[in-house]
């Protein structure tokens, strides 16, 4: 086996973080990744507005206020899958109790996320449905 090839989990993560990079947010960019069964890429996703809505001036001036609004990363790549088709999943911060949720209803077997999120019930909600929930630390990207 090849030592330098990126594993897995590293893969997508750094995918995730590239997609970060797109949000718009400037309080907390958050991106996510999807890989099939085959390990090949369904798709990437970012937290943001809802596609086609162009913010008002002003809107990112209070993040409390806003916040409501956004979509998270997680939710955003689930819009493009069917349940069962994403085997493998990584977000740059561990899923909150919501998103935790929805990725196991869309069947995802595998989480991987950098960053921990305390408020986030996921470890629990991994626990019970049987997904592997992995923090990776080690990617490519890392302090770009």
């Amino acid at each position: 086996m090849n030592s330098d090839r990126l594993s897995i989990p590293q893969y997508v993560m750094a995918l995730a973080h590239v997609a970060s990079l797109r949000s718009e947010d400037p309080f907390r960019k958050v991106g996510a990744a999807a890989l099939d069964h085959s390990n090949r890429v369904i798709g990437t996703a970012y937290n943001g507005l809802a596609p086609g809505y162009d913010a008002p001036d002003g809107f990112w001036d209070d993040r409390d206020k806003r916040q409501k609004y956004m979509l998270h990363a997680e939710v955003n790549l689930c819009s493009l899958f069917k349940r069962g088709e994403a085997r493998v999943i990584a977000t740059t911060t561990m899923p909150c109790t919501a998103c935790m949720q929805t990725l196991c209803a869309y069947g995802v077997e595998e989480i991987y996320y950098a960053e921990e999120y305390k408020a986030s019930d996921a470890k629990e909600i991994a626990e019970i449905y049987g997904v592997k929930l992995e923090q990776v630390v080690s990617f490519p990207m890392v302090g770009f």
